[in-house]
């Protein structure tokens, strides 16, 4: 009887835990130089800002959580590329262009259909998204040098809020 009981105990708890989804989209580029990640305890993105080499590559990225920005990866030349997101608004897509040695464009795409864009389309493409329908862009991580951004790597998972405890 007590075996039983246990095992109601431990099944019930397990359902209340909430099923969280994550998934990791492998980076592209080179992947020389310093690494980052763009580490957002802060709660969800709320901006992102991209600055490129003038009719070349990337150069360097920085998200907002919440109200705080994060440490920029690689350089800042000029003026950067900037997309604030509007509440509930979430990034649901990264793509761009990358070579052996920088990543050339960058594109992020929302939950509302809007799109930034910094950079050349030069070589390769690639295209990030989540594995999960209601997962957004959590951080990003990769490799920078003196020049330029080597590599890009993206992280998703499904905001706590917002995960379904019935999902299996």
């Amino acid at each position: 009887m007590f075996v039983f009981l246990f095992v109601a105990v431990l099944c019930t708890g397990c359902l209340a835990v909430p099923m969280m989804h994550y998934s990791y989209s492998p980076s592209v580029g080179g992947g020389s130089g310093t690494s980052f990640s763009t580490e957002g305890g802060y709660g969800k993105i709320t901006a992102i800002r991209v600055w490129e080499l003038n009719n070349a590559y990337i150069v360097g990225i920085q998200l907002r959580y919440g109200a705080i920005w994060t440490e920029r990866a690689g350089r800042e030349i000029g003026v950067p590329e900037e997309l604030e997101l509007f509440d509930g608004e979430t990034i649901v897509q990264v793509s761009g262009k990358y070579h052996s040695n920088y990543i050339y464009q960058l594109k992020f795409v929302t939950s509302r259909g809007r799109i930034l864009f910094a950079g050349q389309p030069l070589y390769a493409s690639f295209n990030f998204y989540a594995s999960h329908p209601d997962a957004e862009l959590k951080l990003l991580s990769g490799r920078f040098d003196r020049s330029g951004i080597t590599a890009l790597g993206a992280h998703w998972g499904v905001h706590e809020e917002e995960s379904n405890t019935t999902d299996v």
